[in-house]
């Protein structure tokens, strides 16, 4: 569906002041490596999330049919004929809000308008041009950036006379869409084309570590992402369950960026409502294995309980590197016994988390962070951590002196010919034992060469997994 020009029979009367729409001022200087912000916004249920799954070609944002599922900014990186962009869905921007949430979701929206090199107005064309609409275009009057209004639900020839409504916008052009079918969508992506960064020749390589911060819902999440990157990029609330989707933010520290993903509140599965909250903890789960690393919040009020124990479970499942923040300690540091009981229910409650670092801090109180950026760069190191051959085997000859693999049918081994072992992968570090009789190798033994392994060379908060084959 071509986008539309302005019928020249629209009496001049009625057409409103024109909007920024018809400025094209240059985008900033974007390049592949930053590429431009492109922000869809526009009031709730008009089909931002499904545009924006949409224009990135998979389901990454939830998508429902009651109005305000969105309600942080939610990022995601695209690219259309080889030219990238970072997208950014927003919540529902009703600039009469009263209510708390609301008035949190309305301020989302505008910081995303504020960020944005390129935006996108999308409104609902079978509803027609309503005051909320109205209201939007005029927050955005005087701005400079590039702007697409967008008519979405035009998905038939009977509703395509709707469009003519939205001319009282004062625009020329009106890109006439369904993003549910994906009619229309490549021709606003061609209008965006010019706008988009030529991809460089020789890309950087990085090696920005992904940090997915998870835990119960209420423990502080939002929070902590937050304070990391000096201001409100997520919606917090008292109201447990606030997040939704997972939202990724990048922060800067030293010259280094971070890719940090706030994730929806993990309950117990037996509490876990169907519909938006079920589809929120699958989101939580594939954060989590798309990151390198799970920062796992306790609440130092309410202690460790056992869906804490499930949560960290998951992070090792999926062979994530991880490390424990004791979040809200503010609120205990005038008991003098609360750390030296904290660290033992820790222990008794994560006998498998044994090789975890174990932070306390207050997410309220930003100054108490200090060690979150070292932590995060010695566990990230650990993670990606690779052991020569010839010095892990060497190493390997030195253990089976004094501690040799179990015997078969009681009769012994050469020692000096009895295993080889060799690293096959990172994040996580993955060991492949060879010797000659692989089912004598007991769980016992092989935690005792995963203990001796980190001893010998760290991996701090990074598990191990050690394959046995034949030799």
């Amino acid at each position: 569906m071509p986008r539309t020009k302005k019928p020249k029979n629209i009496p001049e009367e009625i057409v409103a002041e024109e909007t920024a729409a018809e400025e094209t001022a240059p985008v900033r200087q974007a390049t592949a490596a930053h590429p431009p912000i492109v922000a869809i916004i526009g009031r709730p249920n008009v089909g931002k999330s499904t545009l924006f799954n949409r224009m990135l070609g998979k389901r990454t944002a939830i998508v429902d049919d009651v109005p305000g599922v969105t309600r942080d900014r939610n990022y995601a990186d695209g690219s259309y004929r080889n030219r990238p962009y970072r997208l950014v869905d927003t919540g529902g921007l009703d600039p009469t809000a009263s209510e708390s949430m609301l008035i949190l979701i309305k301020r989302q929206s505008e910081l995303a308008i504020a960020e944005a090199d390129i935006l996108i107005l999308l409104m609902d064309g079978r509803t027609g041009l309503t005051t909320p609409d109205l209201a939007v275009v005029r927050l955005l009057r005087g701005t400079t950036k590039p702007l697409f209004i967008v008519v979405n639900k035009i998905d038939t020839p009977k509703v395509e006379p709707l469009v003519a409504d939205f001319y009282q916008l004062g625009t020329d052009t009106l890109y006439p869409i369904s993003a549910e079918h994906g009619i229309g969508v490549s021709d606003l992506l061609d209008a965006l084309y010019p706008l988009l960064p030529v991809p460089d020749e020789n890309p950087e390589k990085t090696t920005m570590p992904r940090i997915a911060v998870v835990g119960r819902p209420n423990v502080g999440k939002s929070t902590l992402v937050n304070a990391v990157l000096g201001e409100d990029r997520v919606v917090v609330s008292d109201v447990p369950g606030t997040t939704r989707d997972s939202i990724d933010s990048i922060a800067l520290h030293q010259g280094r960026n971070y890719l940090f993903t706030d994730t929806a509140g993990i309950r117990r599965r037996g509490k876990i409502d169907r519909g938006i909250e079920g589809y929120s903890v699958v989101r939580s789960h594939l954060a989590i294995g798309r990151s390198d690393l799970g920062v796992l919040l306790l609440d130092a009020t309410e202690g460790v309980t056992e869906q804490d124990t499930k949560i960290a479970g998951i992070i090792i499942k999926q062979g994530r590197a991880c490390f424990l923040i004791v979040n809200k300690w503010d609120l205990r540091e005038g008991d003098s016994q609360a750390r030296q009981e904290v660290e033992q229910e820790l222990h008794r409650r994560f006998p498998f988390l044994t090789w975890a670092p174990v932070l306390f801090a207050s997410a309220a109180h930003p100054d108490t962070l200090g060690q979150l950026f070292p932590t995060i760069d010695r566990v990230f190191a650990a993670f990606s951590k690779r052991i020569p051959t010839g010095a892990l085997n060497k190493f390997l000859q030195e253990i089976l002196t004094t501690h040799p693999l179990p015997v078969r049918k009681g009769k012994p081994t050469k020692i000096t010919k009895s295993a080889f072992m060799t690293q096959v992968a990172i994040q996580p570090p993955v060991f492949a034992l060879f010797v000659g009789h692989p089912d004598n190798i007991t769980p016992s033994y092989l935690r005792f060469l995963e203990n001796q392994v980190r001893e010998e060379y760290g991996f701090e908060g990074t598990p191990i997994r050690l394959l046995v084959r034949k030799k």
